[in-house]
């Protein structure tokens, strides 16, 4: 018989699939690791598991305790599964801007969630960066995770996620495209990848209100740069430890409208029904079409699903209302 111990033995390996009508229009293979087939339907899953084996490793997190954290909800979902298996309690935090399937499927998992405004600085005491610390400091036995500084972050996709995609596309793979929030798995992943083979180029996908493009570009953490956006789970009006600039090769940025526009077509024309970044992402490599060659191998991952979505992105309503379909 074939079986998994418990649901967290079914993370990773998650399949590679071929992209055939969206990137049509490209010279080159277009390969997406899809990682919604991770029980918490999103890579987080990884990361969230590492992150607590280190923190029980080194007594940060201890039996009984409390795992608190900001987040866009994936990786909230990740932790909560942990914790469920584990025996830990969950508290997580998110920006008002994220969707309410993703609060509303933390809170069936069980987790207690608190909202907080999006429109704040990261050091105003109402923002989910802010009211996770205070919650950590006030909450007896209890872990901040700190995904965006928390060096687990990048060490699980160095560990799983990067030797699974050179393995899958038998060490073929040219270029590694991926949306940037934490900055775990692009700085994970793409280590793993430039320590196989230095000429593989690893590039990010940013959004407009973020500062991860003109940071890498120009060495500057530009404030002006830094507005509110609605695509969810990328781009940063922070610089996350995480992010390691020096395995980034270059960003691309897409716009609201475009990620937006092209989760529903992933869905209509690919199958794919997956999450808002994962159409930025997709966008992203259609934007950086002239660096792609036909013997090229590039590989965009897909970090989540499109349940998460269904009344933003994959709601007509919503849709017309923001101005991004007639």
């Amino acid at each position: 018989m074939k079986y998994a111990e418990n649901i967290l033995e079914t993370i990773g390996n998650t399949p590679l699939i071929k992209m055939n009508v969206l990137t049509k229009e490209l010279p080159c293979l277009v390969l997406a690791k899809y990682e919604t087939f991770n029980p918490g339907n999103s890579v987080k899953d990884r990361m969230a598991l590492q992150m607590i084996a280190d923190a029980e490793a080194d007594g940060r997190l201890k039996p009984g305790g409390t795992i608190i954290e900001g987040t866009s909800g994936n990786t909230g979902m990740g932790l909560a599964l942990a914790g469920i298996i584990k025996g830990y309690k969950c508290i997580f935090v998110l920006a008002d801007k994220q969707s309410k399937e993703k609060m509303d499927i933390l809170r069936a998992v069980g987790a207690e969630v608190v909202v907080c405004p999006t429109s704040v600085e990261p050091e105003d005491p109402r923002s989910y960066y802010s009211v996770s610390k205070r919650l950590a400091e006030e909450t007896p036995n209890s872990w901040y995770v700190n995904q965006y500084d928390n060096p687990s972050n990048c060490k699980a996709h160095f560990l799983s996620t990067g030797p699974e995609i050179w393995e899958q596309t038998d060490g073929k793979i040219t270029h590694f495209v991926v949306g940037v929030g934490t900055g775990g798995t692009i700085s994970g992943v793409g280590s793993y990848l430039k320590m196989k083979n230095p000429n593989v180029k690893i590039w990010g996908v940013d959004t407009y209100g973020s500062v991860f493009k003109k940071y890498h570009e120009t060495g500057e953490f530009d404030e002006k740069e830094i507005y509110p956006y609605v695509t969810e789970g990328i781009g940063e009006d922070i610089l996350p430890l995480n992010v390691n600039f020096g395995v980034i090769d270059g960003f691309t940025k897409v716009t609201d409208k475009d990620g937006a526009v092209y989760t529903q077509r992933l869905a209509k024309e690919e199958g794919m029904f997956l999450g808002n970044s994962a159409g930025s992402a997709i966008k992203g490599v259609l934007q950086l079409k002239e660096h792609f060659k036909p013997e090229d191998v590039v590989v965009v991952l897909f970090h989540d699903h499109g349940s998460r979505y269904v009344g933003k992105m994959f709601n007509d309503d919503w849709m017309r209302e923001m101005g991004y379909i007639d």
